[in-house]
């Protein structure tokens, strides 16, 4: 394609193509920390849908070595979200090195929180909250299991905030960089925040994990322990990869609700969320 990029994000390398200049250079920028893998894992279209599409109401169609046939068009003025939304959807339909989960992860101490929910619950700004204070944040999109040793790799992509969490995680971290405001998105309005230098430079460490939270914003404090037969159905939901793995990932999955600690956590906001994670931390 006309321009491209490449990067590697933990364990996972990926090569970009587009039509058009501005997406490219946008992830050239806020990537422009991140190595570059030796050999990509997956490789991202974003392309015209019809040629004149390039010049006439630009439209982005998203392809790649896996694709959603009915995936919707995105107007050119948010190609960067396109192409993360196409980084993950490779990862999400291809990945078989891991045991994925639609989760935010934190880590302290060698130890990992994995934080699961419904969108809108609140994971990415609520670890973008932790990182703040001093936990490196490891990813908002996809927790990476691997069957074999049970670890949590990094995949600390650009972070998705949403609505109001932008605010809110750009005044717990004033200093950090942010992509373009993108206002009328399928999830309203969107801003990627660059992850902080510990988040980048310890992206090939893994975390043994330690905590599993569910948590859900808006509703007043509360916290309860989880099953283990109640972790694992939610945990299946918020796999895209735990049917194609197989024995793997049943085997991956039955024994991280079987090691891991589980919590609900209801919060009405952000401090009230970081004191009850912490709170639950120190339990451990």
């Amino acid at each position: 394609m006309r321009h491209s990029f490449t990067v590697r994000i933990g364990p996972i390398g990926f090569r970009i193509g587009s039509d058009w200049r501005a997406p490219v250079e946008q992830l050239r920028e806020l990537y422009r920390f991140y190595p570059s893998p030796n050999l990509p894992d997956f490789t991202v279209r974003l392309e015209a849908g019809r040629p004149w599409r390039r010049w006439i109401r630009p439209s982005i169609c998203i392809g790649g070595d896996h694709m959603l046939p009915e995936a919707a068009p995105l107007p050119l003025a948010q190609g960067l979200l396109a192409a993360e939304m196409a980084m993950n959807l490779q990862l999400a339909l291809g990945g078989r090195r891991f045991l994925l989960l639609h989760a935010s992860c934190v880590e302290r101490d060698g130890r990992a929180v994995l934080m699961t929910g419904e969108s809108g619950a609140g994971k990415s700004t609520l670890a973008v909250l932790l990182a703040a204070r001093g936990w490196r944040f490891m990813g908002d999109e996809f927790a990476l299991i691997d069957p074999d040793t049970g670890l949590v790799h990094a995949f600390p992509r650009l972070v998705s905030l949403k609505n109001e969490g932008i605010a809110a995680a750009h005044a717990a971290r004033p200093d950090a960089q942010l992509g373009p405001l993108l206002t009328g998105t399928p999830k309203g309005t969107i801003r990627h925040m660059v992850p902080d230098g510990l988040a980048v430079g310890a992206m090939d460490e893994p975390a043994r994990p330690a905590l599993l939270l569910f948590p859900r914003f808006g509703a007043a404090a509360d916290v309860r322990a989880v099953r283990p037969s109640e972790a694992f159905v939610r945990l299946t939901q918020a796999s895209t990869n735990y049917v194609a793995l197989g024995e793997a990932g049943f085997g991956a999955l039955t024994r991280l609700v079987r090691d891991v600690p589980a919590r609900a956590i209801d919060y009405p906001d952000g401090a009230a969320a970081v004191a009850q994670v912490e709170a639950a931390w120190r339990t451990l």
